[in-house]
């Protein structure tokens, strides 16, 4: 798993450098309020699938329709 997240920042790093090469802008948030709202994000999910919550959208929308 630790080569997976090195190997990860090294494409990330590689990919944010040739973005600033190319002098484009970089497909993120550029700031770290932005960064964090993501990690929120990815810990919210992963908390509701530690959960098991589940909810069925479809039996929900043919409840109210």
């Amino acid at each position: 798993m630790a080569s997976q997240l090195v190997l990860a920042l090294l494409a990330g790093v590689i990919a944010g450098a040739l973005f600033s090469v190319i002098k484009i802008p970089i497909p993120a948030p550029p700031n770290l309020a932005g960064i964090l709202g993501i990690v929120g994000i990815y810990l919210g999910y992963k908390g509701i699938e530690v959960l098991g919550f589940r909810i069925d959208i479809s039996a929900v929308l043919t409840s109210l329709f």
